[in-house]
């Protein structure tokens, strides 16, 4: 494995299957905005097979760096 290029690799990562514990099986989910926060988005997965909530995830906006000087 090479160092440098696995840090960036799962920046944006989003599951495409999570384990259900109504469906006792994985199923496929979707995603679902929740709320707009200051710093990002509150997102929410959902089991397509009954719908339960199977986890959230926070989507952190990057702004860049800004140095303000007098």
């Amino acid at each position: 494995m090479r160092r440098g290029v696995a840090r960036g690799q799962f920046e944006d990562f989003r599951a495409s299957a999570l384990y259900c514990p109504a469906c006792k099986r994985a199923m496929p989910v979707r995603s679902r905005l929740l709320l707009i926060l200051p710093d990002g988005e509150l997102h929410e997965y959902l089991c397509q097979g009954c719908a339960a909530s199977l986890g959230t995830k926070t989507v952190r906006e990057q702004r860049p760096s800004r140095i303000v000087t007098p």
